[in-house]
């Protein structure tokens, strides 16, 4: 037949010429000794399936045109090869991927050689393909691992940040559209099935190059290993980094020791959960000390150090921090600030809260979750818990059913949907802050009622993306909150900041300045000789605005007109004014329930896990 007669003309492996070039020609050989090119006339194969109709027609074009095929060969090859290698290889941050970073020996790579070198053709197919899904399920977790290390600063947990991707996407929809969040869902899935396709061809593709030239694969997997064990064994290094690599497998590792860790802690935490050092105090022995006050917790979204201290950030921030401390002054106000260590950074607002209210570091979905079920006595609950204030909660980010107002210990919440807003969103946040805080004054803090308030205000405008941003306007003005519509659409595209990381720390800071002042011209206009300020920052700004190895503090300060109220905290040497000093006290967030409980007269009673 015509193919049987091209195959037979073929140059063979062992005449001379190359064993790439004998490939391209058809005449391949599997070890076993099979002819592997030994196939159907191509009219026989067509009238089959079109598969074979496909391969016969390669087939001819391979004999027809060699060199080109041999060039296509190598390519292939060289593509698989270097696929594989920079999977094995790819760093988990974003500063570390640079070329000096592939520039090493994967014992992976290696010990798959010798591997595939070992197994006979169907046993070879079976692991070539789990290598190419265990390559794609590192190359998965490495790219998860930049994300959140660049907005969150910390890698990704299997065991529980599953739970934070419907949050991802919401947030998302909130600030760039749902037509955007829905794209970038299906492209997330359409990605990773890709990848997995991609790398499983290469594997098999390396796997069937390596097995057809086993004897100078076996030599060349000698050789690799022999320079692999002599660099390890030595601690040589290249561009600062070591020579013989085991990054893969490490990078599996560290994932594995991480999500056992994440479930023997998540067990550990709902025993700590139950012991409570104020939980069986009567409630005439909480608080006792701020009787007859208006107690206002106020949380500034993404306030954090860099704001107070980062040059590109803190002079803008800075100035309006010394420009407010005069003002109070002048309105009969002091203060005292301080830094906590918060215990979650760039995002996740509501385990910043959750820890200061709670005197539990809550770090995670999980020990949230956990938390908020039970009956831990928060912060704010104390003040319900005395008879003695009336307490609510001023939340313009929750836009449905918050269950947790129960356990914060709030009788009545006021959301998005509470506040009479009728302006326009500003990316994710619903309504800017100086609206949220007149209509706190409005609907409830400027009302007439027989016992003082405790309120639980969580502010939105600097939210991340800054983009658009509110500006001040006239407090008499505000009205339904309409007069932000030409200002919102005056402002940048949300799209154009997160995309440019100068841009991002500007913004940034102008956000900050905004909700700090609103803030402050809140109280200077509506605090009277009762009313006791605490705000603070749940988190730092994500890694690629506050720097990388930024700390996770964030700035707390008190403000009264009482000086009484001062004095009980001066024990804790905080600086005056609205501006922590850099050598201000540090304490971990979740020590400050505990601390303002004590300062403020209450008496512990340990309650048992």
């Amino acid at each position: 037949m015509p193919v049987f007669t091209r195959f037979s003309q073929s140059p063979q492996p062992g005449d001379g010429a190359s064993e790439a070039e004998a490939e391209t020609a058809g005449g391949e050989r599997e070890e076993d000794g099979r002819d592997a090119a030994a196939a159907p006339d191509p009219a026989q194969a067509a009238s089959r399936t079109p598969l074979a109709h496909r391969l016969a027609r390669l087939r001819a074009w391979r004999t027809r045109h060699p060199r080109a095929a041999r060039a296509l060969h190598l390519t292939t090859t060289a593509l698989a090869a270097a696929l594989i290698l920079g999977a094995l290889l790819l760093p988990n941050t974003l500063p570390a991927l640079k070329a000096v970073s592939f520039a090493r020996i994967p014992a992976e790579a290696v010990l798959g050689a010798v591997v595939v070198l070992a197994l006979p053709r169907r046993p070879r197919l079976v692991a070539a393909v789990l290598y190419g899904l265990g390559l794609t399920v590192l190359t998965t977790v490495n790219l998860l691992d930049m994300g959140f290390n660049e907005y969150l600063g910390r890698g990704f947990n299997a065991a529980l940040d599953w739970d934070l991707l419907p949050d991802a996407q919401a947030y998302v929809e909130d600030t760039l559209g749902g037509g955007v969040a829905t794209a970038a869902a299906v492209g997330a899935v359409v990605l990773v099935l890709l990848v997995a396709a991609v790398m499983v061809a290469a594997t098999i593709r390396l796997a069937t190059v390596l097995a057809r030239h086993r004897v100078r694969a076996t030599k060349g997997a000698l050789i690799a290993g022999t320079v692999w064990v002599t660099c390890s064994a030595l601690g040589l290094t290249l561009f600062g980094g070591p020579i013989a690599s085991e990054r893969g497998a490490g990078a599996l590792r560290v994932h594995a020791q991480r999500t056992v860790e994440s479930l023997r802690d998540e067990a550990a935490f709902v025993k700590q959960s139950k012991a409570d050092t104020f939980g069986n105090t009567p409630p005439a022995q909480l608080l006792p000390d701020l009787r007859g006050k208006d107690v206002i917790f106020t949380f500034v979204e993404s306030y954090g150090r860099s704001a107070v201290e980062d040059p590109v950030m803190a002079p803008g921030v800075d100035r309006t921090l010394d420009t407010s401390t005069k003002a109070l002054e002048k309105a009969g106000f002091a203060a005292r600030s301080g830094w906590l260590t918060s215990a979650t950074y760039g995002g996740s607002s509501w385990l910043g809260h959750s820890t200061t209210m709670s005197g539990l570091w809550i770090d995670n979905q999980r020990r949230y979750r956990t938390v908020s079920a039970g009956d831990h006595l928060t912060l704010t609950k104390a003040f319900q818990k005395t008879g003695a204030w009336d307490t609510v909660g001023v939340m313009p980010g929750v836009q449905k059913g918050w269950p947790e107002e129960k356990w914060y210990g709030l009788d009545q919440l006021y959301d998005s949907r509470d506040l009479g807003y009728r302006g326009p969103k500003f990316s994710w946040s619903t309504m800017p802050d100086q609206y949220a805080l007149e209509a706190f004054q409005r609907q409830v803090h400027g009302k007439k009622r027989d016992k003082p308030l405790m309120s639980f205000v969580i502010l939105t405008s600097s939210h991340q993306p800054w983009a658009p941003l509110p500006k001040m306007v006239g407090w008499d003005e505000l009205g339904d909150g309409s007069v932000f519509d030409a200002i919102q659409k005056a402002g940048n595209k949300a799209s154009d900041v997160l995309t440019d990381t100068t841009k991002s720390r500007e913004e940034y800071g102008k956000s900050i300045q905004y909700s700090l002042t609103s803030l402050t011209q809140w109280l200077e206009r509506y605090g009277t000789d009762d009313t006791v300020l605490v705000f603070l920052g749940d988190h730092q700004p994500i890694a690629r605005v506050s720097g990388n190895g930024a700390s996770r503090d964030v700035p707390v300060s008190i403000v009264a007109k009482d000086p009484k109220v001062l004095d009980k905290v001066a024990g804790w040497n905080w600086t005056e004014g609205l501006k922590p000093g850099p050598d201000a006290p540090v304490w971990k967030m979740d020590s400050f329930r505990d601390r303002f409980l004590k300062a403020f007269g209450s008496t512990p009673h340990p309650s048992k896990g």
